[in-house]
């Protein structure tokens, strides 16, 4: 029933700008569409025209919500060529991110994880996804 949607992954921050930076600067992603004080709330949405996903990232004016509630908690993209995935690697490195060691292990053996301003971690996977 959902094969063929489009999925959203919506999340609050307290650093709309310097996530949304992490994600576009970072990853490459491309704001699609933006929002400022819709009933208290600021929002941006991050990825690519016409894919089938995206992030939006909200911060309700006047409220605080802290960081990730631990270090497990994840964005994976799978990218099975060596050569993109390196790319993107050496990208992110370039524009001031520097890899964590993954809460997991099992992360660290074919991918390299970094962590957004907001304490949650995006995984860069060197590998194609199989079930």
């Amino acid at each position: 029933m959902l094969q063929g949607k489009t999925l959203r992954v919506a999340r609050p921050t307290d650093r709309l700008n310097a996530v949304v930076r992490f994600y576009t600067d970072g990853l490459g992603l491309q704001i699609i569409d933006h929002f400022e004080n819709h009933e208290g709330f600021d929002g941006v949405m991050v990825g690519m025209a016409g894919g089938p996903y995206h992030f939006e990232f909200t911060h309700h004016r006047g409220h605080s919500v802290g960081r990730a509630p631990t270090h497990d908690h994840l964005i994976v993209f799978y990218l099975p060529d060596r050569q993109e995935w390196q790319q993107i690697v050496d990208h992110m490195k370039a524009s001031g991110y520097e890899p964590v060691a993954s809460y997991n292990p099992y992360w660290d053996r074919c991918g390299v994880t970094f962590e957004d301003p907001d304490g949650y971690r995006v995984v860069l996977q060197n590998a194609a996804w199989e079930l």
